[in-house]
């Protein structure tokens, strides 16, 4: 277990360059999830705003869910999130690990 867990950042940098902080991420009601809001919750993650439980539970993801995002935006960076692309970049990244 980490020992500094309990100490976390203020603020992050989100994917848009802007500052991060807890009031500023999507409210735990969000229902239509759009790429930028997906997009700031993988950034919260991955600066230690926020831990992968308190995200999936704060909006009612799977841990599925969740990871599927974050292995989108380090494969594609935000683009991969887009829903009606998700196909297209799947393809793209399975044929580069064939090469």
């Amino acid at each position: 277990m980490i020992e500094n867990q309990k100490i976390r950042p203020a603020q992050v940098i989100g994917p848009l360059g802007e500052p991060l902080t807890l009031d500023s991420l999507p409210p735990p009601t969000t229902t239509r999830w759009v790429v930028r809001r997906k997009a700031e919750v993988v950034a919260a993650v991955n600066g230690g705003l926020l831990t992968i439980d308190e995200v999936c539970e704060r909006y009612g993801l799977t841990l599925e869910e969740f990871a599927s995002w974050q292995r989108a935006v380090d494969r594609s960076g935000m683009q991969g999130l887009r829903v009606t692309r998700i196909q297209h970049y799947r393809d793209l990244y399975e044929r580069q690990l064939k090469y």
